[in-house]
């Protein structure tokens, strides 16, 4: 592997469609939500240290967490594992990372990836990783992977390409389109013209800086300010005053709906971005009547399409239950038409406004 290819894994997302197993203070990456005997975020590292040296993976994650990131993946050098001061979105956090990288390494060329998602086939996620190092190599690209639909989901972002490849595998991005309508999701489908957006970005860290400079100048500015202080005893105080100052917002808003140098390789490697409840029944193996278990204390009766997930102290007994998803964890009881899976995020809110922090 090339010595200036580096991965950046962001791990600072608090991941509130799992609520209540996910909390503010412990939230999914750092969870084994599949029962695989590794968390999300391992499995993240495991599947980039076959091919990435560890002194070449970073963990961009908040400072809240860096503790659990050491004791999750203790391989790690620690001076690799960087702590944001805020959650400002994507945006600053890559900046961030690009930032410091540049300074190590003008050469570097960079993968960037969420830690929680779940991907069945690393062989074939390995292959399409360095097609894309391939690409960004030779040319002043932006590389997103994206994923072959298999079916019209409403929960994922969407990416409409050209038909012509502009290299081997390799086609230019005409369009993003956040989560669809259903009817909107079934057309994209049918054209055959999009896919999935998998949030997984490959370039080379000198053209996402240029990127930065054109779309979100008032960001490059401020992080342009303080470049020097990055890999120096200065750098964690430069954060507390450029992270302020950053606009909270989304790569894929900020940059990538903007730019005319995107590219995006159609890919198929098991992925799930594993964002709610249901990607988890999706992914779990189920019983004969489709009930899915995240843990193994459980008896039922007259019920099916179940996404359960109990502690494995406590007996569960459920009757008459179709397409509910039942979380129990020590403080917390949720029981949820699996329909409404999309609407945690507004309950959790409500729990916020009722109760406080204290259940988050």
């Amino acid at each position: 592997m090339n010595k200036h290819t580096y991965v950046a894994i962001m791990a600072g997302g608090i991941g509130s469609r799992f609520w209540p197993m996910s909390r503010t203070n412990y939230p999914k990456q750092f969870l084994d939500i599949l029962n695989t005997g590794k968390t999300l975020i391992q499995a993240t590292y495991d599947r980039f240290a076959a091919f990435i040296p560890a002194e070449n993976i970073y963990v961009v994650t908040s400072n809240e967490y860096i503790n659990i990131v050491k004791k999750q993946l203790p391989q790690l050098p620690l001076q690799n594992i960087l702590g944001e001061p805020s959650r400002k979105n994507t945006a600053p956090c890559i900046a961030y990372i690009s930032y410091k990288l540049h300074e190590l390494d003008p050469q570097a060329s960079m993968i960037i990836a969420p830690s929680d998602h779940l991907i069945l086939d690393p062989v074939a996620f390995n292959k399409v990783c360095l097609e894309a190092l391939g690409f960004v190599g030779e040319h002043n690209a932006l590389v997103t992977l994206g994923i072959k639909p298999t079916y019209p989901n409403t929960g994922y972002g969407y990416i409409q390409y050209e038909q012509q490849a502009v290299s081997d595998n390799v086609y230019k991005v005409k369009t993003f389109t956040e989560k669809p309508n259903l009817e909107l999701a079934k057309t994209f489908i049918a054209s055959g013209e999009f896919l999935w957006n998998a949030g997984i970005f490959v370039w080379q860290v000198k053209n996402i800086l240029a990127a930065f400079e054109k779309h979100l100048p008032e960001m490059y500015d401020v992080f342009e300010a303080e470049r020097t202080h990055f890999n120096t005893t200065e750098e964690i105080a430069a954060l507390q005053r450029v992270y302020p100052l950053c606009t909270n917002i989304s790569i894929d808003f900020g940059i990538m709906e903007k730019a005319d140098n995107v590219y995006v390789i159609p890919s198929s490697f098991g992925w799930s971005d594993l964002g709610s409840w249901n990607s988890a029944w999706e992914n779990l193996e189920k019983d004969d009547r489709s009930n899915a278990y995240g843990g193994g204390n459980v008896i039922v009766f007259d019920t099916q399409g179940c996404m359960i997930q109990t502690p494995e102290n406590k007996l569960v007994l459920l009757q008459g239950m179709e397409d509910f998803i039942v979380v129990d964890t020590n403080d917390v009881l949720l029981i949820c038409k699996r329909e409404k899976e999309q609407e945690i995020k507004e309950y959790v809110a409500e729990v916020k406004r009722n109760k406080g922090d204290k259940y988050l």
